[in-house]
């Protein structure tokens, strides 16, 4: 073999090796694609989704589904660069930067506790917001998260307390609480009446003075609410904010009677507050796909995500624009009824 053919060979080689050892490490992406879809009346592994109890309910029917979205990669098991390739080229699988789901002042882990938090907190506004539509009244109280090391509130007050007064005053929501404090003058006490589990006592804090020179006591609190009956919700390990509205429509169609959807099945997405406003979310892309696959034929789309869920809608799947959830209900309402005038996102 002359000496060319042979450096041309090597050459070759080293080049393959390199493309083989290019294609194989790793990149900082994400590959977004279409996950589980779940029914928020049915059942997941023969438990309830919703389950709700010291109150009348009515059996219904149909599907009221919950989308998600599944990713590969992230810190510590990040993709390689065939992998993230292959999902550029795929229409259903959206390839992002890493830190667009994993911040780089958070650890994987701290992003999965946050969207654990974030999924419970959504469940219990849903919850609110179900209620609220049903003109059930609710609540509104004010618990300590935790408190500030080395502050007065240290050992006197505990996480899980109900506040439910200050120096005799019932409490109207987290602002009264501070505004009560900060009537104070630095070194006087503040009278709080709590309720920790089944016990109401009144403690009293002393107050420090702040940078601003205002009368604090060092407790982290945050808004809360006591529903009058109990509800349940159990998804898994499904995480984040964006199912809330379909839990609340969940909810609403468990404590109405008939079916909500009429027997059909429709998905959907979209954070929601205490007063029913709906907000938009991440990869509704992936969410539409994952809902046409599971067989829904109407798309439930918050208003802040219909731009790009019209360029990208499945053939077949009916996108229907809501803002709060008196307009999924009232949308609900309209195709039980057969009407075709509901609200679309604009072309």
């Amino acid at each position: 073999m002359s000496r060319r053919a042979l450096t041309l060979m090597v050459a070759g080689f080293l080049t393959l090796l390199l493309a083989v050892i290019g294609a194989m490490l790793p990149v900082p992406y994400v590959a977004l694609s279409p996950g589980p879809t779940e029914n928020t009346i049915g059942d997941v592994k023969g438990k309830p989704v919703i389950s709700i109890s010291g109150r009348q309910t009515y059996p219904t029917e149909g599907k009221l589904s919950l989308v998600t979205v599944a990713y590969q990669g992230g810190p510590g098991n990040r993709l390689d660069l065939v992998t993230a390739l292959r999902g550029w080229l795929d229409p259903t699988v959206a390839v992002v930067p890493e830190e667009t789901l994993f911040p780089r002042s958070s650890t994987a882990e701290q992003v999965e506790e946050q969207n654990t938090q974030e999924m419970t907190d959504s469940q219990q506004t849903a919850t609110v917001a179900a209620l609220k539509a049903l003109k059930i009244p609710v609540e509104k109280t004010v618990v300590v998260v935790d408190t500030d090391k080395g502050a007065p509130a240290e050992g006197r007050l505990k996480a899980g307390d109900q506040i439910t007064a200050v120096d005799g005053v019932a409490t109207a929501g987290l602002e009264s609480v501070a505004e009560a404090v900060r009537r104070h003058e630095p070194g006087e006490q503040v009278e709080f009446t709590i309720r920790r589990g089944e016990t109401t006592t009144d403690v009293s804090v002393p107050t420090v003075e702040d940078k601003e020179g205002r009368a604090v006591v060092g407790v982290r609190m945050k808004a809360d609410f006591k529903v009058p009956f109990k509800v349940d919700i159990s998804v898994g390990q499904v995480g984040g904010p964006s199912a809330g509205l379909m839990f609340s429509l969940g909810i609403y169609d468990k404590l109405t009677p008939g079916a909500l959807t009429g027997g059909k099945s429709v998905a959907g997405t979209g954070t929601i507050d205490i007063d029913g406003k709906v907000g938009a979310i991440g990869g509704v892309e992936q969410k539409m796909v994952g809902a046409k696959k599971a067989g829904a034929t109407v798309f439930l789309t918050p208003a802040g995500n219909c731009a790009d869920a019209v360029r990208a809608v499945p053939t077949g799947l009916r996108l229907v624009k809501v803002e709060t959830l008196q307009d999924a209900i009232d949308a609900m309402d309209a195709l039980r009824a057969g009407r075709q005038d509901l609200p679309a996102c604009p072309a």
